[in-house]
């Protein structure tokens, strides 16, 4: 449905050492880099992330999230690591949701700049 969103930010070196540690476990790169921008994609891919530097850029109030799929929960629990050792806050542990679905996992963070994320992954959880 959508091609791709792009946002502002104050601090761009900030938001690309965040976006560089929290995307990538969900296979998502940097796949471009300008002096005052940066993209995310799947590697080799276009953007479907793009970060601009705007130094009066603030996040949407409550409400506004934006959640990226996961392929596995295993990656839901690493963008949550990732997330926070990168300098996000907790929003929510990695964990299922039972009120979106039987297997809805997520995982939420707050970006250093205050924007609301979310990871999911909604496959079944693997046989044991």
């Amino acid at each position: 449905m959508l091609g791709h969103l792009s946002f502002g930010v104050r601090d761009l070196t900030t938001a690309i050492a965040f976006y560089d540690a929290a995307l990538g476990p969900l296979g998502l790169v940097r796949v471009w880099t300008a002096p005052d921008a940066a993209g995310y994609g799947p590697p080799g891919g276009g953007d479907l992330l793009a970060l601009k530097l705007r130094p009066q850029a603030s996040p949407p109030g409550p409400g506004f999230h934006l959640a990226f799929n996961a392929p596995t929960r295993t990656a839901v629990d690493a963008f949550h690591a990732a997330a926070l050792l990168a300098g996000g806050r907790d929003n929510g542990a990695p964990g299922l949701r039972l009120h979106y679905g039987p297997s809805y996992y997520a995982a939420f963070v707050i970006a250093p700049e205050g924007w609301a994320l979310e990871a999911v992954c909604q496959a079944e959880a693997p046989e044991s």
